[in-house]
């Protein structure tokens, strides 16, 4: 306890690192206090009456987890994030597949100038696409909670004012995620993405809390048993998260300063490759396939061939479903892997700085190698991954009140744990920088993005 007061004395005794704290924590209660904003024309009253609790084992459900329940309450913030993260995704793609986007990365500064905009272009297409369809769905689904109707229709300019108010929204909150970004502590979006699923924790521990109370709920000892196994998972999902493979590669060349020096017997570093390069993005993946069999079959007329087909796909706690999930997570993790991490860049990048894996003659052969290791590696990562995303069904399974099992794995647990190493690791390299000692009494945090380590 001592040590904690003593490291957070420590913190705010750094002008700078204060000052980018509570900046980054003033914008996000903005963009907190927004996601309770309603659309215009939308009583909140009786949309709370009439909507159920969002399922979050659906695509929806999945949507307003990463909204922080802003989704479910037809807010302007209902969209978040997510049309950003999807251009960035496509803006990504498109850098690997076409020679255009791959020259402007290379193209320092202003190349990725360039790439934001088109990324931002790209948002206000996607959102303004969302945004129609999320009104058109909050009419199919709760018409009562709408005021300007005429007749039985909802009034065009319903519509128009609050595709513009989504609009105006996701933008609003793309800023706040780069300012964040440029003038706060760790990453914006990832942050505005953490902050709403993390908001949605508090009522979940406090829903488990009462029904394990309750006179059929078992008591207090299966809520502590809950505690020590989501503590044990949370320390598995660290590890994956934090897994390195180092490739152990001589520097003929060091730069020092603004000059290039050779150093006669070399220096020995590491490459560093994860285990789980691909992040979250294949259970993402997964997940969205997974949702689009149940979707098209809502459409068919029902029969046995179909409602066999519905309750396989459908039913999120069978065996089947989650065997197919897992497939599905183990072969997005080794396809994301392959477009995240390019290999032959890296030796490219390696021999032009006069480093060598020994043994390994440099260029395509270090490729060769590079690649070798990680097709290694990536299997017990996506084993892992999959392993965490099929977690929570479990826990279902087990009693777990579905509010706090999501808390047990899949994208929730993975993005919490990810984003506080990444924050964590940025201001204790503040701490460091400015003598103090770190977060640990040994070692160092070790974020996502663990840079080269020497021995």
């Amino acid at each position: 306890m001592k040590k904690l007061i003593s490291t957070l004395q420590n913190i705010f005794k750094i002008e700078e690192l204060r000052s980018k704290i509570l900046f980054t924590i003033g914008l996000l209660l903005i963009y907190r206090l927004g996601s309770y904003v309603v659309l215009p024309g939308v009583d909140p009253i009786i949309l709370e009456k009439i909507t159920p609790a969002s399922d979050d084992t659906g695509l929806l459900g999945l949507i307003n987890t990463f909204a922080g329940g802003a989704f479910g309450r037809a807010s302007i913030f209902a969209l978040g994030i997510m049309p950003y993260i999807s251009a960035s995704i496509v803006v990504q793609l498109l850098g690997m597949a076409l020679p255009e986007f791959q020259k402007m990365q290379k193209e320092g500064e202003s190349g990725r100038n360039k790439l934001n905009q088109y990324t931002r272009f790209l948002t206000i297409l996607i959102t303004a696409v969302q945004g129609i369809a999320f009104v058109i769905n909050l009419k199919a689904q709760s018409l009562e909670a709408i005021v300007p109707r005429v007749g039985d229709s909802v009034a065009l300019t319903f519509y128009i004012s609050s595709v513009f108010c989504l609009l105006a929204g996701t933008m609003l909150v793309m800023w706040l995620g780069e300012k964040i970004t440029d003038k706060g502590i760790g990453n914006g979006t990832s942050l505005i993405i953490m902050v709403g699923i993390i908001a949605r924790l508090p009522q979940a521990l406090v829903s488990e809390i009462t029904s394990r109370l309750s006179i059929n709920g078992g008591g207090l000892i299966p809520f502590l048993i809950e505690m020590v196994v989501w503590l044990g998972v949370i320390a598995f999902t660290i590890l994956l998260v934090q897994g390195v493979r180092r490739i152990p590669m001589q520097v003929a060349r060091q730069i020092i300063g603004t000059k290039q020096v050779t150093t006669p017997n070399g220096a020995r570093q590491y490459l560093p490759l994860k285990v789980n390069s691909a992040g979250v993005m294949p259970i993402i993946f997964a997940q969205a396939i997974m949702f689009i069999p149940a979707t098209l079959l809502s459409f068919l007329p029902q029969s046995n061939t179909t409602n066999l087909l519905a309750s396989a796909f459908g039913n999120y706690t069978s065996w089947g479903y989650n065997l197919l999930l897992a497939f599905l997570i183990i072969v997005f993790t080794y396809f994301y892997t392959s477009l995240a991490v390019n290999s032959a860049q890296m030796a490219e990048d390696m021999k032009r700085n006069g480093s060598f894996v020994p043994g390994i003659k440099p260029g395509e052969p270090t490729a060769e190698h590079i690649d070798d290791v990680l097709s290694k590696i990536t299997l017990p990562g996506a084993l892992g991954l999959a392993i965490v995303a099929i977690l929570p069904i479990f826990a279902i399974l087990l009693g777990v009140n579905s509010q706090f099992a999501q808390f047990f794995g899949g994208t929730s647990l993975l993005i919490i744990v990810g984003v506080v190493l990444d924050t964590l690791q940025q201001i204790e390299s503040h701490l460091l920088m400015s003598k103090y000692d770190g977060l640990m009494k040994s070692g160092q945090i070790k974020g996502r993005n663990a840079s080269v380590v020497a021995s």
